[in-house]
């Protein structure tokens, strides 16, 4: 068991995915810090000074931190990050879709050999054989 958790593990398709989760996590991590720290004031700026991440609707009022509530304003920064992260993906993808493409019309094509005249010749004659 132990030498087919081995043979599973070092797979190149597992540490493939356990290298994109660790760059995923980072990538998160820096598309969450621009929308906090640089769109989201920018946002409060525009809407004259509301900070989202403190918007919330009270559904029930309580002492301290023991209040209900509805926290739009996180779930609308959720939403800013989410736009963000698929826009970076999707530009990525499409970037290196166009660098394959590209990379495989660098290969020159082989061209097909022209045929001798003696290949054409045996054709006809062979051609001529069957026709009789």
């Amino acid at each position: 068991m132990l030498k087919e958790f081995k043979e599973f593990a070092l797979k190149g398709n597992v540490l493939d995915l356990a290298i994109a989760v660790v760059i995923g996590g980072a990538f998160g991590k820096i598309v969450s810090s621009l929308v906090n720290d640089i769109i989201m004031p920018i946002a409060s700026v525009l809407t004259g000074g509301v900070n989202f991440s403190h918007l919330k609707l009270i559904l029930k009022e309580g002492t301290g931190d023991t209040a209900i509530t509805l926290n739009y304003g996180a779930f609308i920064q959720n939403i800013v990050d989410f736009l963000i992260i698929s826009i970076s993906i999707f530009i990525f993808i499409k970037l290196l879709n166009k660098f394959k493409r590209e990379k495989k019309t660098d290969v020159p094509e082989e061209e097909t050999p022209k045929e001798s005249d003696e290949v054409l010749l045996l054709r006809e004659i062979r051609d001529l054989l069957k026709a009789r």
